[in-house]
């Protein structure tokens, strides 16, 4: 039988971020290599990995959207998550074994006062099945050889959190769990935090990002509208480079000191002291890329080349020709 010869797909350059409503089940690396390929993108990469079993906001970042993708690994996190009451499991969420059973009987009086203990700044033990790393291997690595190792307490912080009994179809009881909080919080040990809090113990049975930094649900895009798109479609659900940068301020150059900009040289202007700025050029109108600026001296950070700059500007052009 003759194999069937693998299709090779055209590469391009494209540039942005795309907003993924990332799928139960696939991990963030899977997601983000479908979405690469139905864009035909050259260069892509995410910022920051959301669970397989979670679904929601992942943001994508393609071509020169690349190099601000740190920018957003510190972005604070919504969570919306449900939580079984009165199951313990190995993992903390559905896909471990059964480790203990407690009866249940909770009232949202008691997990209001729960809250309390649990919102600001806390301090969380990692669980075992995470990826974060000992003597080069991953603690999910060890766990699943049976092995328990030692985990330093962390500091996170819960902005804000809200929790209720929740109304599910099965006859288990259930909490709705509402958290915002900073990088590195983990939700699952979140869940059995208060499920120990409330004296049953709990799991998570489902869980959903529903918004990274400024960006929120509702902008997303899944991934099965995008394959039902055309390739022009999908290429007008990319935000543009500079999304990853809200809360930078903007400094406009003019010709002459954008050329010197793009080549590494400080320029001095009037500006006020900023740590975190957004530099664009005049004519065009286009993004040149990061800076900071000390005593009146703009300081050049992460760059655009001018192929790059290229390219984001017949995109643009492309696609504001294309019809509505």
């Amino acid at each position: 039988m003759t194999a069937t010869p693998r299709v090779r797909v055209a590469r391009r350059p494209v540039h942005g971020v795309l907003l993924l409503d990332k799928p139960l089940g696939l991990s963030s690396n899977d997601a983000l290599q479908k979405v690469k390929w139905l864009l035909r993108g050259e260069k892509a990469g995410h910022t920051g990995t959301l669970d397989p079993l979670a679904t929601g906001v992942l943001p994508l970042c393609f071509g020169a959207a690349t190099k601000f993708s740190q920018l957003h690994l510190d972005a604070d996190k919504t969570y919306l998550a449900v939580a079984r009451l009165g199951v313990k499991t190995s993992t903390g969420d559905a896909e471990g074994d059964v480790i203990e059973t407690r009866p249940v009987a909770v009232t949202q009086s008691q997990i209001d006062t729960v809250v309390r203990r649990f919102t600001g700044p806390i301090q969380q033990v990692p669980p075992m099945y995470s990826a974060l790393k000992r003597d080069g291997k991953a603690l999910y690595e060890y766990a699943r050889e049976g092995i328990e190792i030692e985990r330093p307490a962390r500091d996170v912080e819960i902005f804000q959190l809200e929790v209720a009994l929740a109304e599910v179809e099965s006859a288990h009881e259930a909490i709705k769990i509402i958290a915002k909080c900073s990088k590195g919080t983990y939700i699952r040990t979140l869940g059995e935090d208060i499920g120990e809090a409330l004296g049953c113990g709990a799991h998570l049975t489902g869980l959903r990002r529903i918004a990274t930094g400024d960006f929120v649900i509702g902008q997303c895009v899944t991934l099965a509208a995008l394959e039902a798109m055309t390739e022009d479609e999908r290429l007008a659900c990319l935000l543009p480079v500079d999304a990853l940068l809200p809360q930078h301020r903007r400094v406009t150059l003019d010709t002459e000191n954008a050329g010197r900009f793009l080549s590494g040289v400080r320029r001095r202007g009037d500006w006020p002291d900023a740590a975190h700025v957004a530099v664009y050029s005049e004519n065009p109108p286009a993004l040149l890329g990061t800076a900071q600026v000390k005593s009146g001296e703009l300081i050049p950070g992460r760059l655009l080349s001018p192929l790059d700059i290229g390219q984001i500007l017949a995109q643009a052009q492309k696609a504001e020709s294309q019809p509505i």
